[in-house]
């Protein structure tokens, strides 16, 4: 499903408005250029889930379980854990969520969702392994979206990486020539870093920070980085055919640092997650 459908209706009537109002520093809702809606951050929402988290941010709200189980490692890296992330958009998010299997737009949002924990490195994959290209801990992050007002990206990844920090494991003893022996005892994942998304639009001539969906509807591109607490750029996302300047590009990238430490604190305090 398409998370923001464009008409042409909304574009007339919008866009005008729209930059009348970005020229002056101003958005429709009253926020700033580069001001964020709010976000809160929940945790251990589900039950059963080894961890989860659901977030709202303005009127976008996510939520994200945590399943991990026995797995065996890939043939080309088993001396590394497993670890996939997986969206969907539920048929009553959106006016034009529909029934079916996740189009390009959900699937582009899981992989970059994905994409920045994987190269963070914010789980030592390593430290999953029980026996190396036989068993390893297999982590799935299921990601449902319960509402859709704009900016899923930086909502997802919220979600995963609040539902990773809650998350905790059981422990397996091992001996040689027995298969895991699961005990009663939990322990943490092996976190190393906790990367965030900050994502920006461009309505014609302006860079916003946390577009709705009124202004993704009549965007003419987006950007999204993904910073961890090293200050590191981990990931990047440019979406739509519009272009974006070496300026832009340079804003969005310090703003998504700057940023990334404001929502990292706020995702922190919601996960209870103490170093």
């Amino acid at each position: 499903m398409s998370a923001v459908k464009k008409t042409l209706v909304v574009e007339q009537l919008k866009r005008g408005q729209m930059n009348e109002l970005l020229a002056k520093g101003k958005r429709l809702d009253g926020r700033g250029l580069l001001e964020a809606r709010e976000l809160k951050v929940f945790s251990n929402v589900i039950e059963k889930a080894e961890g989860s988290a659901r977030v709202m941010l303005g009127n976008t709200e996510v939520i994200a379980g945590v399943k991990v189980s026995l797995g065996t490692p890939f043939p080309d890296t088993p001396d590394k854990g497993l670890l996939v992330v997986s969206a969907e958009v539920l048929p009553l998010a959106s006016p034009y969520a529909e029934p079916g299997p996740p189009d390009e737009s959900t699937i582009e949002l899981a992989r970059v969702t994905d994409r920045g924990v994987r190269e963070s490195g914010m789980i030592d994959v390593g430290k999953l392994v029980l026996r190396e290209g036989k068993w390893v801990y297999a982590v799935f992050v299921d990601v449902s979206i319960l509402n859709v007002d704009g900016n899923l990206f930086d909502a997802v990844s919220a979600a995963t990486v609040a539902a990773l920090l809650t998350t905790n494991v059981p422990k397996y003893e091992m001996k040689e020539g027995e298969e895991p022996k699961k005990t009663e005892e939990k322990i943490r994942l092996p976190i190393q870093t906790i990367p965030l998304a900050v994502t920006m639009a461009r309505i014609g001539d302006y860079l916003v920070l946390d577009p709705t969906a009124e202004e993704e509807a009549v965007m003419d591109a987006r950007i999204t980085f993904v910073t961890d607490d090293r200050g590191n750029i981990c990931a990047g996302q440019k979406g739509l055919s519009g272009s974006l300047s070496v300026d832009q590009i340079t804003l969005a990238a310090s703003t998504a640092k700057l940023k990334g430490e404001q929502v990292r604190a706020i995702v922190k305090q919601g996960a209870g997650y103490v170093q």
